[in-house]
């Protein structure tokens, strides 16, 4: 989850452009410094969740080359 107090009033959201509005998207915010927001499309003023940039960026590049994704240590 996003830190309680955390400011995303300013966030600028995106959905990806291969959403077919179908109600199963998530938005990403990555206009915020240092973070990524995601949130559901669908509760925008709902919970969001935070990570690192370097994180969510390690996260993308695992996506893209279609690597498994380790969920245990």
């Amino acid at each position: 989850m996003a830190a309680p107090g955390m400011d995303l009033s300013r966030a600028a959201w995106r959905k990806s452009t291969y959403s077919n509005n179908g109600g199963a998207c998530v938005e990403v915010a990555t206009s915020l410094p240092g973070i990524v927001a995601v949130r559901d499309s669908k509760d925008p003023a709902g919970p969001a969740v935070a990570f690192g940039a370097d994180s969510w960026q390690a996260f993308i590049n695992t996506l893209k080359n279609q690597q498994p994704i380790s969920l245990c240590c």
